[in-house]
């Protein structure tokens, strides 16, 4: 396993990042005039815009389960454990944190925008609901198996029950992980069934990584299954809806994006586990081990965070294709460059915002007795 950790894994999330990366940029600063789906360009990009967060939801569930089954296989998983959940509260802060204007707080100028969940806050919550199925099922892998592949296709087959979902009676601190009413870009469902089907395929790699052929097996049933979900998944909940009654099955069938995006994943996993022994050592994987570090540069450059200016406050749905397309190949350049000028790893960033959240707790802890 170390070698698809090395080289697999990193080479998924390296391709993940760029895309979010090209993505984010694109759809931040291209003019709205030239969103036409009938251009084969355009409908392109949209595809890889539309697989990029599931890959990434999923390829953190295989990661993050797989450390811990072999954490706990050599018989030491507390220390996976507290940094499962240390590193899970971490992201949420670092996702919270990116929302905040300092400069109109300092002026005394507040809102709820800060509020919105976005993609690191779920993948945060994520990790700390994975370290709770491990800590109750880690005495029983196939149960724990079980219960990720149930719960991913739950999460996806009743999508329709809360597509439009509103919570009012909940705090907006809560609300928002639930509903997109208030400005969350995700929710933790859908989501959280992709991270889950990643932490069942861990199950399965960690179980049977080490025998004869389990590498082209591997690849043969990714593209398999995948294709199988990309074409098939639609009529298969019908046919189950014609066999049960159930409504929930035909209304997930006439809007069945979540199964067919994870098949996009599979085949993806299916082309990079196949070509991986080109990849070693090469520079995507570097990329791959940056990924924290990345999300959080593009995220200040585009957006602003902390200070407002950033590129949508000059660029904002402005530019031509061409513009675009070449900003993004030297937005992607730029960022890179930083992250690798300025951090080693994720942990460089990990290192950071802990530090710095400490800092603050300790703050907060002075100055508290002050304002009673």
């Amino acid at each position: 396993m170390q070698t698809i950790r090395l080289y697999f894994i990193d080479t998924v999330r390296a391709f993940a990042i760029l895309m979010m990366l090209q993505g984010h940029f694109i759809d931040t600063l291209i003019h709205p005039g030239f969103r036409d789906p009938s251009n084969a360009l355009y409908r392109v990009w949209l595809y890889f815009r539309g697989i990029t967060a599931p890959t990434f939801f999923t390829i953190s569930g295989l990661v993050f389960m797989y450390l811990l089954l072999r954490a706990y296989a050599k018989g030491d998983d507390a220390p996976r454990i507290r940094k499962g959940l240390s590193r899970g509260i971490l992201l949420i802060g670092i996702g919270y944190s990116l929302r905040i204007n300092v400069f109109n707080w300092l002026t005394g100028h507040f809102n709820t925008n800060f509020l919105a969940v976005d993609v690191l806050q779920c993948i945060g919550l994520s990790l700390i609901l994975l370290v709770g199925l491990h800590l109750i099922l880690k005495r029983h892998s196939y149960v724990l198996s079980t219960v990720l592949a149930i719960f991913g296709t739950a999460c996806f087959v009743t999508e329709p029950l809360y597509r439009h979902l509103a919570v009012p009676a909940l705090p907006l601190f809560l609300e928002n992980y639930l509903s997109k009413a208030h400005g969350s870009v995700f929710t933790i469902l859908p989501w959280l069934g992709y991270t889950a089907y990643g932490a069942w395929l861990a199950t399965v790699f960690f179980r049977h990584v080490h025998r004869p052929k389990f590498k082209l097996l591997t690849i043969l049933t990714f593209l398999g299954v995948g294709l199988l979900l990309i074409h098939c998944s639609s009529w298969f909940l019908i046919q189950l809806y014609h066999a049960t009654d159930v409504e929930l099955l035909k209304a997930s069938a006439n809007y069945n994006y979540l199964f067919t995006r994870f098949g996009n994943v599979l085949v993806l996993f299916a082309l990079f586990y196949t070509f991986e022994r080109f990849l070693k050592q090469s520079l995507i994987t570097k990329i791959g081990q940056k990924t924290l570090s990345i999300y959080v540069i593009h995220f200040i450059l585009i957006y602003g965070s902390y200070t407002g200016y950033g590129l949508k406050r000059y660029f904002s749905q402005s530019l031509t294709p061409a513009e675009a397309i070449i900003g993004a190949l030297g937005f992607i350049v730029l960022v890179c460059l930083i992250a690798f000028h300025y951090a080693k790893t994720n942990a460089f960033l990990y290192g950071f915002f802990g530090r710095l959240f400490g800092k603050l707790r300790k703050l907060f802890q002075l100055i508290r007795p002050s304002v009673k």
